[in-house]
């Protein structure tokens, strides 16, 4: 058995359960996000049309402040026609990720930070028909933007009641995982006997056989 089973038990039990429990996307919810993209949609090919038949090079200021007004009028459309597109794109594939809703309504208050900026330039150096189309532009723009902050503020509240549910989940499937037994093995063990060195045999000395001295006779 694998030594890292046991570990991951409890995250494989949590995933099979978040699967089984996991809700589809309600309609109700997919037809509130539509709402929004299509008021959104309706509000960004607004802002092209009128920016595109913005004259900045007529307005009665100085040329740094046109040449400001119009690197942010080009600022705007690539975002509404490059950016913006992308991550409705994505947030359409995923209606309830609360990343990509945080990241559109990011991007819609910075567009509105912007616009606005535009607006009161309009007004004050533009003519009027300009700035009245501009300013219901961003009114437009402000309400997608509060649309979308009301419905980040659903998928938040919706993720922390499923996350607490997945808690709960994984706690009930590590219950009922049985515990671990340990084996004790209490008996002593036989201690290593040394071996005995035993001494070498001295071998016994040869007996004297040199012949006896004899004595000459007299």
């Amino acid at each position: 058995m694998n030594r890292y089973l046991p570990a991951f038990l409890p995250l494989l039990l949590c995933a099979g359960i978040c699967a089984a429990q996991a809700p589809a996307v309600s309609y109700s919810s997919i037809s509130e996000l539509n709402q929004l993209l299509a008021g959104l949609q309706q509000a960004s090919q607004s802002i092209q049309d009128d920016l595109s038949h913005l004259r900045v090079d007529k307005w009665k200021t100085d040329s740094n402040t046109k040449k400001q007004s119009q690197s942010d009028v080009e600022s705007i459309q690539r975002n509404l026609q490059s950016a913006l597109p992308g991550m409705l794109n994505d947030l359409k594939n995923s209606p309830e990720s609360a990343p990509l809703t945080f990241k559109v309504y990011r991007n819609l208050d910075a567009l509105y930070d912007v616009l606005n900026s535009m607006v009161e330039s309009t007004g004050a150096f533009g003519n009027k028909e300009e700035f009245q189309s501009l300013n219901k532009d961003l009114g437009a723009l402000e309400e997608s933007r509060r649309a979308f902050a009301g419905r980040m503020d659903k998928v938040a509240n919706a993720k922390e009641t499923e996350i607490s549910q997945l808690r709960v989940a994984l706690q009930t499937a590590r219950a009922e995982i049985p515990p671990k037994k340990t084996v004790v093995d209490d008996t002593k063990p036989t201690p290593d006997k040394k071996p005995v060195k035993r001494k070498k045999a001295t071998p016994p000395k040869p007996p004297n056989t040199a012949p006896a001295t004899q004595t000459p006779p007299q």
